[in-house]
């Protein structure tokens, strides 16, 4: 018969392994990150201006007052949590295998992708940009259905301009298609 000891449940403020190790200083370094986050967006919403009306009785600063208020009481719980031994548990990696180094022939692929579609899509317009932009994304991370892909990558570019045109009343750029589109 063995006793097996739960290393959570039965450690002190003092005893945890991140405190020897200076893995507690990472988390109260994220709890200073978030205060200031909250503390940020709290401030910036004390400077839009008070404005209500008859059909918006709480104005605009509502909203980003509540979310950094919310964010600022995370933070004294997530510091209590950590104070008292409260551990995140490390990324098992289940889909990353770790002994394998980076695939930079991707990550390049991605970043030329994005910056050619920062590049054209005033030229070119979204539509056309932001097509190209999918199909170079799926053809990066492996896919290799070229005439699929390409209707996908035309359905969603037409598909999210006109849900930003009509949805949003966000008119993106329409490049040469302008008067077509």
């Amino acid at each position: 018969m063995s006793l097996r000891v739960n290393p959570v449940k039965d450690r002190t403020v003092g005893d945890t392994p991140g405190s020897r190790q200076g893995g507690d200083r990472a988390q109260y370094g994220v709890c200073v990150f978030l205060a200031l986050l909250g503390t940020a967006v709290i401030v910036d919403a004390l400077g839009i201006p008070h404005i209500t009306s008859g059909t918006d009785p709480v104005g605009p600063r509502a909203v980003p007052l509540i979310l950094g208020a919310l964010l600022l009481v995370l933070v004294v719980f997530y510091a209590v949590d950590v104070a008292r031994g409260g551990r995140g548990e490390p990324e098992a990696g289940e889909d990353v295998d770790l002994s394998q180094g980076s695939d930079w022939r991707t990550v390049l692929l991605l970043v030329g992708v994005f910056l050619a579609n920062a590049l054209l899509i005033e030229r070119l317009g979204w539509v056309i940009s932001g097509g190209l932009l999918f199909w170079g994304a799926a053809f990066a991370l492996g896919n290799r259905h070229y005439i699929r892909n390409l209707l996908i990558a035309a359905t969603l570019s037409l598909t999210t301009f006109y849900a930003f045109a009509i949805g949003l009343g966000v008119n993106l750029p329409a490049g040469v298609l302008q008067g077509i589109l």
